[in-house]
């Protein structure tokens, strides 16, 4: 195992959490409505960051699994990695050109953004499934969200004071410090991905030395390969339990961090508090990950992320009766507390229960699957809102994502998933070339 290539694929995550907290948590929202879609009829603009949203998850619903399929075939997924970490960081930077009035610019800016960001972390994950032995997966995983949460933070706490500070700090106007805020998102996700592309070695495709398929042919085989997948999930009946059980807690999850503020906010908590408690959130996540992938070493993955989601339904619970900003605060913290763990071991048991030779394909799946299963969380908000008038009530019926969720958790057997997947290695298109990984 090279060292310093697990060294690169961990500040990845501290590279790319830029675009998560700064563009889609915290500043972007923000601009979009006051400035980018300034002129705009009232509500217009709620309405057009929530069909950008969804144009962008469909996009990489579509994507996702059919460049992975097309990486696996053709060897090639730190290219393609590369690829999208160009795009989802040049648009990013390119959003410093969006003023007043340009909402359908920004727009178009944040859906290639956000098809980069996404598509990008199927290979990203995909590549600790090739190049990090099993039994060190939990903790590098781990680490890659500890420095996730430490990298997002840190470039947020810095964009907060020149958003804040614009005057002390030269600019002629709170809207430009903004924009070059965006520029610097797009920076900071080139200069810290360097390590991993650089140090990063894929073997050679066997294949490709015999007249192996293309990139382009791979594409083509990606539909192919697709339906393969969906054909045989039977014979991984584990895999298929904990993909059900996925779906089901990571939409809670999901639900959570996208409600969050807009719920904060409509009970009443103050806007300066929302942002300071996502940056809590950010660091005290930081130490309560690398905490989180020690405790999986000694009480096992499935544990850990069983007893996490436990701690979410009572965050869901504790969320109806908050009324202070010091609720909010606590509730912040508690999510510190679990969610980069719960994620890093989800993403380490899935990559447990998948075929060598196919990761990507399946990591494609699993990021089309739950796409399309995450508008269930804010659906039933909305709806239990609806039809309660209420929004604690709401918030109560995220809870029964994480119950359910749990209970399927529970039935699935992780040993036996993975000698499932191990004969299943090598039984589709993709059989007979070794798989990608680390140089030695």
């Amino acid at each position: 195992m090279d060292r310093k290539a697990i060294r690169g694929w961990i500040w990845y995550d501290w590279a790319n959490s830029a675009f998560a907290t700064t563009m889609l948590a915290a500043v972007m929202p923000v601009y979009y409505e006051g400035v980018a879609a300034k002129g705009l009829a009232e509500g217009a603009a709620q309405s057009y960051w929530a069909n950008t949203q969804s144009i962008a998850m469909l996009l990489v619903a579509v994507l996702a699994p059919l460049a992975g399929a097309a990486a696996d075939l053709s060897r090639s997924k730190l290219r393609f990695l590369i690829a999208f970490t160009v795009l989802g960081a040049a648009s990013s930077s390119l959003m410093a050109l969006a003023g007043e009035g340009d909402w359908l610019l920004a727009s178009c800016l944040l859906v290639l953004g956000i098809v980069g960001f996404s598509t990008g972390n199927t290979f990203y994950d995909a590549l600790l499934r090739d190049g990090v032995p099993e039994e060190q997966r939990h903790a590098v995983s781990a680490k890659g969200y500890a420095y996730g949460y430490a990298g997002g933070g840190a470039l947020l706490a810095i964009n907060l004071v020149m958003i804040l500070q614009w005057e002390a700090l030269g600019f002629p106007s709170k809207t430009t410090a903004t924009q070059v805020v965006f520029a610097t998102v797009g920076l900071w996700w080139l200069l810290f991905s360097l390590p991993l592309f650089t140090r990063w070695k894929e073997r050679p495709a066997a294949a490709a030395k015999a007249g192996g398929p293309t990139v382009l042919q791979a594409a083509g085989a990606s539909f192919g390969r697709i339906a393969q997948s969906l054909r045989s999930l039977r014979r991984y009946p584990e895999l298929l339990k904990y993909m059900a059980a996925f779906w089901l807690f990571n939409d809670g999850i999901s639900t959570v961090i996208v409600m969050a503020t807009i719920y904060g906010a409509g009970i009443g908590i103050d806007s300066d508090d929302l942002i300071l408690a996502l940056l809590v959130t950010q660091f005290v996540g930081l130490p309560a990950t690398l905490a989180f992938g020690r405790l999986v070493g000694r009480f096992g993955a499935k544990r850990m992320l069983s007893a996490s989601l436990l701690i979410y339904l009572g965050i869901v619970i504790l969320g109806y009766f908050m009324t202070t900003s010091l609720h909010f605060f606590v509730l912040a913290t508690l999510v510190g507390l679990v969610q980069g763990g719960s994620q890093a071991a989800a993403r380490s048991l899935y990559a447990r229960l998948v075929p060598a030779d196919r990761s990507g394909e399946w990591f494609g799946f699993l990021a089309l699957s739950s796409k399309f299963t995450s508008v269930l969380g804010p659906l039933v908000f909305s709806l239990s809102a609806t039809l309660t008038g209420s929004s604690r009530a709401a918030i109560l019926s995220v809870a029964a994502f994480f119950v359910f969720g749990w209970l399927l958790l529970q039935r699935v057997d992780f040993r036996r998933g993975a000698e499932q997947a191990a004969v299943g290695s090598g039984d589709g298109p993709g059989s007979g070339l070794p798989p990608a990984g680390l140089s030695s």
